[in-house]
């Protein structure tokens, strides 16, 4: 061998080297691309478990609040329908009292009159008792319609 075959070898081994160094860097390369992608894919599932647990949470907590919310209005309610009931029941207790003596004072003063009324077929039968302090009156009387056949 000579000179020149052994300088034919070095840069043909030198031309080797560099053609496996740049296959063993994309493989390199390539494996590390795969491995980033595998991490990025992990990563993004994560990170949509994350929002998905976040979202669950912000539920619970939405769904606490507003059930203490609904609690506390029908608490609330029920208190004001409580005073309003109390109310309305001192109001009737006044009105039926003023009514009583109302209607005692216009008994014997003024009188009243009572009555009621049927209706059959073709005639109203009517009785009425007209009262007058110690008066009384007393009117029965039966009234036929015109009903055509």
């Amino acid at each position: 061998m000579g000179p020149k075959v052994r300088i034919m070898r070095k840069e043909e081994n030198k031309a080797i080297v560099s053609i496996q160094a740049w296959w063993r860097g994309t493989l390199v390369r390539r494996t590390l691309l795969h491995a980033a992608l595998r991490a990025w894919i992990i990563q993004c599932w994560w990170k949509q478990k994350l929002v998905l647990l976040m979202e669950n949470r912000r539920r619970v907590a939405l769904d606490a609040f507003a059930r203490q919310e609904w609690a506390v209005v029908k608490l609330q309610s029920w208190v004001r329908m409580w005073c309003i009931r109390l109310r309305y029941l001192r109001l009737l207790h006044a009105v039926r009292i003023i009514q009583v003596y109302w209607r005692w004072h216009s008994c014997h003063t003024r009188g009243f009159i009572q009555g009621h009324y049927d209706l059959k077929e073709n005639q109203l039968n009517l009785q009425l008792e007209i009262s007058l302090g110690s008066q009384a009156c007393r009117v029965q009387q039966c009234i036929p319609l015109p009903i055509k056949e």
